[in-house]
């Protein structure tokens, strides 16, 4: 049984990196990736309402009075993550996006452990998370500087300042995702469901992308999203709702079985191979970028220090 939560958890990570492939094609047939996130967050509401009214979960939302108004706010993060996706696939590839992700996320993990933000357990430094720190950041450069060696024809390119604007955001966005879950975790807390702090989640998610796709739209910065194209998207183009759903499901169902630090080495761990083999193999459509030696060393160095920061 064991072994069975911790396949679930890898695969757990590896439908992350799925859910951000595919929304490309979400975003295609839509013309602007805000619509795309409105769309597939919209989506993954659903689906996890479904299941809630299944589970018998919405009588939590009785509590919703006693939680404090910041103790909602967890979904803010997710519009950023896909977003970004959305934005960052095309332009590095799913190997040096889902690595920056990866790096944003380790760090912003070392920032709540090593200072107990938002009700985490502080924990003193030790040499294992700075050799684990060590190695995530040195996984990450040695990816980034393969790229122009393993780019396909035609790919996007950006000047020196438009490059670092684009490795921020998606530090930025995998940085998020950490403090995204020890919000939820204080909501869970008060609530007792953790779908139905899904839901939540993802519900206000849903309203902030759409807002702000609203804001955009108005002020001309973005086009209108085009509905009939969806038509003719391919099925696959419609997983990444549910991708997200299940990814945040098996998250919180998986972390009180194996422990917070395994779950997320191991989620990690799948984000990262699968992001790997969709740039190898050209998956869902993107353009194929080869598994140089660089770029493998850089993997391999981005997987060991993941797992080291965790379990250490």
């Amino acid at each position: 049984m064991h072994t069975a939560l911790l396949a679930a958890a890898l695969l757990v990570g590896c439908l992350l990196a799925v859910q951000a492939s595919v929304n490309l094609q979400l975003n295609s047939a839509v013309g602007t990736p805000y619509g795309a996130s409105t769309i597939q967050l919209g989506v993954a509401t659903g689906l996890l309402l479904v299941l809630a009214v299944a589970a018998g979960a919405l009588g939590a939302l009785g509590e919703l009075p006693d939680v404090k108004p910041w103790q909602l706010l967890g979904g803010l993060a997710s519009p950023l993550y896909i977003t970004s996706g959305i934005l960052l696939f095309p332009r590095l590839g799913a190997l040096a996006a889902v690595g920056l992700f990866v790096t944003g996320q380790m760090f912003a993990s070392l920032a709540l452990d090593l200072f107990g933000l938002l009700g985490i357990a502080q924990k003193s430094l030790s040499a294992g998370i700075v050799l684990g720190a060590a190695a995530v950041l040195a996984g990450i450069v040695v990816i980034i500087r393969g790229q122009k060696a393993a780019a396909p024809p035609g790919a996007p390119k950006t000047s020196g300042a438009g490059r670092a604007g684009w490795l921020g955001l998606g530090i930025l966005a995998g940085a998020v995702l950490p403090v995204q879950g020890a919000v939820n975790a204080q909501l869970r807390a008060q609530l007792g469901e953790p779908i139905t702090v899904a839901v939540i989640s993802f519900a206000v998610a849903t309203f902030t992308i759409a807002v702000v796709l609203l804001v955009l739209y108005l002020t001309r910065r973005t086009t209108k999203p085009k509905i009939a194209p969806l038509k003719k998207m391919p099925w696959w183009g419609w997983l990444g709702g549910a991708c997200a759903a299940a990814y945040v499901t098996g998250t919180f169902l998986l972390m009180p079985n194996i422990g917070a630090a395994v779950t997320i080495a191991l989620t990690v761990t799948g984000q990262q191979l699968t992001s790997a083999l969709i740039d190898h193999r050209g998956l869902f459509r993107l353009p194929q970028r080869s598994l140089t030696k660089p770029r493998v060393i850089g993997l391999v160095l981005l997987i060991a220090g993941s797992l080291t920061i965790q379990l250490a």
